[in-house]
């Protein structure tokens, strides 16, 4: 009996093994999703061999099997019509069948199934980009060599409708149409000008055509130029490389003082984290905070970008107060920082110019520096910034400041920084600022401010009063902002060793004798409700005292 038991056993465990494996066999061969999808393929010349395909590149270190539902995209295959994921490739400048998908999308090549090879899985580090953010895959290879600032760019944009360009010039399948009234004509496609280079004399040359035509386009479609157009025209140009979306988002980088506190490519401060490679961040270990939506990198830096303590604690980034088109845009920009190790076939120009001859990512006008490295800490108008939670920063663009400084004292400051506050030396340190660099700041400073350099017609150093006396109206009148030893709070820190080196008594004189407007800092000329006014005796006296901190420990 037992004997009989066990036969029937091993006879139930046999047929069911084989029914799982011939289900298995099923599975793999016949209803994995990619074998359907090839189903449905045709050709011209009738259906195509169901098989798994995939794109093998040794050098790039990648065998992407994406091509096995995205057959279209796989070498020699563009004309397979039938499911809609066989819709072909748009035209692009890198080949899918040479350079594979996951190096610019994301996700995990080797995968078969949707769910794996989209990386929406657990334990995956690289998940697909979200379609509105695929252009962050160019930030894989490329830099956006000499990129501007968002406000430049969106002039440059202006310029380049409101002068009719695309009457003549087609740009991301825009423009190029010929109309009634005979203008515009077929130019080249400028959609890619700043990768494939262009005529850097066009103008002089469109100028000819137009003045030796009789009519037509060259009459009705172009005319002479003004000379602030011309710098806005090639700046948009030297920027067009096939991914506009991608570089409008680079804009609101540069534009959001984000280099004040991160390197980047070795360039920046050294405030927060490396950004070179955080759009490489693993999902997965991510720090818990208030997340909208679904867990990914892409929600989780948009939340960090409009509430950083919220999302990651003790954090000391400022909120940045942007809407939120230009948010999901820095977010872009952020995830398109995954740079990977290439081989030197395959580095881009733009790359090498970079990190072999030292270029610079950004362009050097003082808008786009002054919105890269100091927006973040002093405002996009020079305004200052305040935050609950972190440190005040002062309004360097005040009519009242600007105009009892000179040029040298503006430069000394943004070389040599404020030692022992979160103003960096970026003259001395590495990734800072280079010296032309730092002189297209302050002239974009000055600009912001409408004030011309201060003109000493004084001694730098001539008050002669008395320090002890200076002591007791500082500690009465000043510390409760400055601080009882100059250290600061909620007014700078009066002790620091660079201040006081380029700062002239004249300028310390002025400043407390008028104040500043639109901020807390009063004249002390003048009595208030809360103080008595100063003479100006007194008032050299607490200068006297201020410069008896000159070179002594802060």
């Amino acid at each position: 009996m037992d004997l009989k038991r066990t036969k029937y056993l091993l006879l139930v465990s046999s047929v069911g093994a084989f029914g799982l494996l011939l289900a298995s066999a099923v599975q793999e061969n016949l209803l994995r999703e990619w074998r359907s999808i090839q189903r449905t393929a045709r050709t011209e010349e009738g259906r195509i061999r169901v098989q798994l395909r995939q794109v093998v590149n040794p050098a790039l270190g990648l065998s992407d099997r994406c091509v096995s539902c995205h057959v279209s995209m796989g070498p020699g295959e563009q004309n397979v019509v039938g499911d809609q994921v066989l819709t072909p490739h748009r035209p692009v400048f890198h080949d899918p069948a040479e350079f594979g998908c996951t190096i610019c999308h994301g996700g995990q090549g080797r995968a078969t199934e949707k769910a794996d090879a989209h990386g929406r899985v657990e334990f995956w580090p690289q998940p697909m980009l979200p379609r509105e953010l695929s252009q962050a895959g160019c930030g894989t290879c490329h830099t956006g060599l000499g990129t501007p600032g968002l406000e430049v760019l969106r002039r440059a944009e202006h310029a380049f409708e409101r002068l009719d360009c695309l009457a003549c010039h087609r740009l991301d399948g825009r423009g190029a149409t010929l109309r009634p009234n005979g203008q515009g004509m077929e130019g080249p496609d400028l959609s890619a000008a700043g990768i494939r280079g262009y005529d850097r004399s066009w103008y002089q040359g469109h100028l000819r055509e137009s003045a030796q035509a009789a009519g037509g386009p060259w009459r009705a479609s172009f005319g002479p130029i003004a000379d602030g157009d011309l710098p806005l025209l090639t700046a948009y140009l030297d920027t067009r490389i096939g991914a506009s979306k991608w570089i409008e988002a680079k804009g609101v980088f540069l534009s959001s003082g984000c280099l004040g506190c991160h390197k980047l490519s070795g360039t920046g401060g050294d405030e927060g984290p490396d950004l070179t490679r955080v759009g490489l961040k693993d999902p997965g270990q991510l720090a818990p905070g208030a997340v909208r939506g679904e867990r990914t990198l892409a929600n989780w830096m948009a939340e960090h970008f409009r509430s950083p303590l919220a999302v990651v604690a003790g954090s000391q980034m400022p909120p940045i107060r942007r809407p939120d088109s230009e948010i999901e845009l820095l977010t872009l920009y952020t995830l398109s920082l995954r740079r990977l190790d290439l081989p030197g076939t395959y580095q881009p120009k733009d790359r090498i110019r970079v990190e072999k001859l030292g270029e610079r990512e950004f362009a050097a006008d003082g808008g786009t520096l002054f919105g890269a490295f100091c927006t973040g800490c002093h405002g996009r108008q020079g305004e200052g910034l305040r935050a609950a939670g972190v440190q005040n920063f002062p309004s360097i663009a005040n009519p009242d400041f600007l105009g009892l400084v000179s040029d040298d004292f503006l430069v000394q400051t943004v070389k040599r920084g404020r030692p022992g506050r979160k103003m960096p030396a970026w003259g001395e340190i590495d990734g800072g600022l280079r010296p032309a660099e730092i002189r297209a700041v302050v002239a974009h400073l000055r600009s912001l401010g409408g004030v011309p350099a201060a003109i000493q017609s004084s001694p730098r150093r001539w008050v002669r009063g008395e320090p002890e006396a200076g002591r007791q109206i500082f500690l009465a009148a000043c510390s409760g902002c400055h601080g009882a030893n100059g250290e600061g709070g909620e007014g700078p820190a009066l002790n620091n060793q660079v201040l006081l080196s380029v700062a002239a008594d004249s300028y310390l004189v002025e400043t407390i004798s008028r104040g500043r407007r639109q901020t807390v800092m009063e004249g002390f000329l003048v009595p208030s409700p809360a103080r008595r006014a100063l003479s100006p005796a007194e008032i050299e006296n607490v200068v006297a005292f201020i410069r008896s901190w000159e070179g002594a420990k802060p």
